[in-house]
């Protein structure tokens, strides 16, 4: 059987993509392996949001080389899409694919067997949703399916729409046949992702939403957690707060991108809000949804930021109390309108900044899985390591529990004992539900 070996850099929709190649190459007879192992084919899904990842991208395409010298080398994902003459000029590349179009994916390595081939598609050629099936995890426990794909936003620092072209939605028909399909398969949960979730159904014909997808998906026998991946705080409707509300399915988790915490630098971002707009959505939720989780992105160093512009952030994630905070270094992208702008931070002061807020994230994780000591939650298992257990609440915090493998893919209520910043500790108390 040949084989193929798989690395995924960037977001959670690159993640989808790659596991749903793995699907597609292991219809057509690949057996997936260890990047790190000797395989027939190597695919790198690239992510080109900083020039860290484009760099990283560029490595695994050589170390791919390394391991096997005779293998097709497969570069794919968003700097495939916007780079794609730099990546054919990295003469360890065999095949090059952007975002879209990669249903034909096992035909193209074929053909990149005998001759190095550019097959990426112009965004202007892209005409409707990229048919990709769902993602699935190894112990059939959760499962990630691609629901929404482009993004108009614009941010003056980001090249994604660019990368990733027009809006177009899943069909809700089609989703919710794979998501009645997974859960007849055994997966509890479903993640729903997108580069720009909140725009579901903009581009379908009648009043599809991503709520009215949400109230056709919690009918699916089977299916115990429903969870969305990522929406802009200004896509937060009263509509799905109440659906949240009333359908214990949906994970009562949201993650909302701040990207920064002062009104001067967001406005040079091109968000569109302010900080105290966020932070009235903020308590406007907790008011709503007292136990909700709350994550975020923030970014550290966009041209202009001062010691007072990073410190309004600071005090601004504080008031939010984030359960969980990802940090990156803004990172100038060619084509973005933010790569000219003048008063670009110091790499010393950016990675000054980072460490900083990391920091207060940590701080802030602690906090709040502190809430759970002497309570009981509900854990979907999907790892046996040792002598541990791990899965995630509904709220999106990992918990540890001794070793119960019989447990993996159920969903168990665990009595917490211990936290720290990197989730909980506890037994559990019931058997399986």
């Amino acid at each position: 059987m040949a084989t193929a070996a798989f690395y995924t850099l960037g977001c959670k929709v690159n993640q989808t993509e790659t596991a749903a190649l793995q699907q597609l190459l292991a219809g057509h007879g690949y057996r997936t392996v260890d990047f790190r192992e000797k395989a027939d084919v190597y695919i790198i899904n690239t992510c080109t949001v900083t020039h860290l990842s484009d760099r990283k991208s560029r490595q695994m395409i050589r170390r791919a080389r390394r391991i096997n010298p005779e293998a097709v080398i497969v570069v794919t994902g968003c700097y495939a899409q916007v780079a794609a003459e730099e990546v054919m000029k990295i003469p360890e590349a065999d095949l090059v694919v952007g975002t879209h179009a990669r249903e034909n994916l096992p035909e193209l390595i074929e053909k990149a067997k005998t001759a190095r081939l550019n097959a990426v598609v112009p965004l202007s050629e892209k005409h409707g949703f990229e048919r990709l099936e769902a993602a699935q995890t190894g112990e059939r426990t959760r499962a990630f399916l691609k629901i929404q794909e482009g993004c108009r936003q614009f941010c003056s620092y980001c090249i994604v729409p660019l990368a990733r072209g027009p809006l177009y939605s899943r069909p809700v028909e089609e989703t919710v046949r794979i998501a009645g399909e997974l859960a007849a398969e055994g997966f509890r949960e479903l993640v729903l992702t997108g580069v720009h979730l909140g725009y579901y159904g903009h581009d379908l014909d009648g009043e599809a939403t991503i709520s009215s997808l949400l109230r056709e998906l919690v009918k699916i026998e089977g299916l115990q957690r429903i969870r969305l991946s990522s929406l802009e705080p200004t896509e937060i409707t009263t509509e799905l707060v109440d659906l949240i509300l009333e359908e214990e399915k949906i994970c009562r988790h949201l993650h909302l991108p701040l990207q920064s915490g002062d009104d001067f630098i967001l406005k040079q971002m091109n968000r569109r809000y302010s900080a105290a707009e966020f932070l009235h959505l903020v308590m406007w939720l907790r008011s709503r949804i007292p136990d909700i989780a709350l994550t975020t992105d923030v970014m550290v160093g966009f041209p202009q930021e001062t010691e007072i512009h990073f410190n309004n952030t600071v005090r601004v994630v504080r008031e939010a109390a984030f359960s969980r905070l990802h940090v990156f270094k803004y990172s100038p992208r060619r084509g973005t309108p933010a790569a000219a702008f003048p008063g670009q931070v110091p790499a010393k002061e950016k990675e000054k900044r980072s460490r900083r807020l990391i920091a207060v994230g940590r701080e802030l994780a602690a906090d709040y899985h502190r809430k759970f000591i002497g309570k009981k939650v509900d854990v979907l298992f999907e790892e046996a390591a040792g002598d541990k257990i791990t899965g995630f609440t509904e709220h999106y915090v990992r918990v540890s529990a001794p070793s119960a493998p019989e447990l993996l893919g159920k969903i168990a209520p665990v009595a917490v004992t211990a936290v720290s910043a990197e989730g909980l500790e506890g037994t559990i108390v019931e058997p399986a539900g």
